[in-house]
């Protein structure tokens, strides 16, 4: 336990040095923070080659498209519209632009899919009766399945309540976790939680940072190892449902538990946004964040546009109208097999 908390402790601190990057001075008129954030992003983004590879995204290229939409007579308003324009050629959630009045986002990754999940049958299997515990609302089926629901990482849970709820779960047969539409939040809540269900120092993952100004400027790959908690485990098979609206710390999540025996992915796809999202300043007080620090998985592969489930399962609307969830009938099949 004491080497993973020394990792989470320099991951913090990496984070901290890096949130905020210097760039070199440029004037407060279109031209000048199109050619800031222009740099910015060529400078600090992570995932160049990548997405190169994935998609041929060429960032020259890019810059040359957008610079002819920029004088120096337009307004904010067009400003910003370009801006966010040359951002989505990324295709990255953790790519925005922030303004006072708007924000440029990319989120066709996850609103180009089939959603997956449903409020009203959510409301249907949770009832009125489930029990919470800070982010978690947790139930248990008339099975005897346990099943959590773990909306946003962004609402953290201590132990003790971690605890109270394995405790509570002790008796079930297995143990469905639902981070359906959980966008993400703290890392260090997502890590907390899988230390639950591991039993011995697993890797999981990969970490780099960038080292310089060129695309390729990274440092090694970094093992990341997630070690047994010190507090109650769970020992008995698990299932995590996943759509393609997991992402970020959420993403990272199914990872670390996909690396881990006893546990299958249920459903989609999920969203991905495996890069660390750094943040800078253009001259006229827009704030940009983006990744800059590339996150793979146990076999060394990017996550950043999702990971499949072990069990790809969706939901239909004939099954939806008669109030059943496939994803999880098929999480509780096979935890009861």
């Amino acid at each position: 336990m004491k080497n993973y908390i020394v990792y989470l402790v320099s991951l913090v601190l990496l984070v901290s040095l890096v949130s905020c990057v210097d760039t070199e001075e440029h004037d407060d008129t279109p031209t000048g923070n199109f050619e800031a954030l222009w740099e910015i992003i060529d400078e600090h983004y992570c995932f160049f080659d990548f997405k190169q590879h994935e998609y041929g995204l060429d960032w020259n290229a890019v810059y040359n498209k957008y610079k002819v939409r920029v004088n120096d007579k337009m307004n904010d308003t067009q400003l910003f519209e370009v801006l966010r324009d040359m951002l989505s050629e990324l295709r990255d959630g953790h790519v925005n632009l922030y303004t006072s009045y708007d924000m440029g986002r990319y989120w066709a990754w996850h609103e180009a899919y089939p959603q997956n999940f449903s409020d009203t049958l959510e409301r249907r299997y949770m009832g009125t009766d489930y029990k919470i515990s800070g982010g978690m609302s947790y139930r248990i089926f008339d099975d005897n399945i346990g099943y959590i629901r773990y909306e946003s990482f962004q609402q953290p849970i201590g132990e003790s309540g971690l605890d109270d709820v394995i405790s509570y779960m002790s008796l079930c047969r297995g143990l469905i976790i639902d981070i359906r539409n959980n966008g993400g939040g703290n890392l260090t809540t997502a890590e907390m939680l899988a230390g639950r269900f591991v039993q011995e120092k697993t890797l999981v993952s990969h970490l780099q940072h960038k080292t310089g100004k060129g695309h390729n400027d990274f440092s090694p790959l970094e093992a990341r190892y997630l070690e047994p908690s010190s507090k109650m485990r769970w020992h008995k098979p698990v299932c995590v449902l996943t759509n393609r609206s997991v992402f970020s710390a959420a993403n990272d999540f199914a990872v670390i538990m996909h690396a881990l025996p006893n546990v299958k992915l249920v459903g989609d796809r999920t969203g991905g946004g495996s890069g660390l999202p750094m943040s800078s300043s253009l001259p006229n007080g827009w704030s940009v964040r983006f990744s800059a620090c590339p996150m793979y998985d146990r076999n060394k592969q990017h996550t950043e546009f999702g990971i499949d489930p072990d069990v790809p399962v969706a939901l239909t609307n004939e099954a939806t109208a008669q109030g059943i969830d496939l994803i999880i009938e098929k999480a509780r099949e096979l935890l009861t097999n």
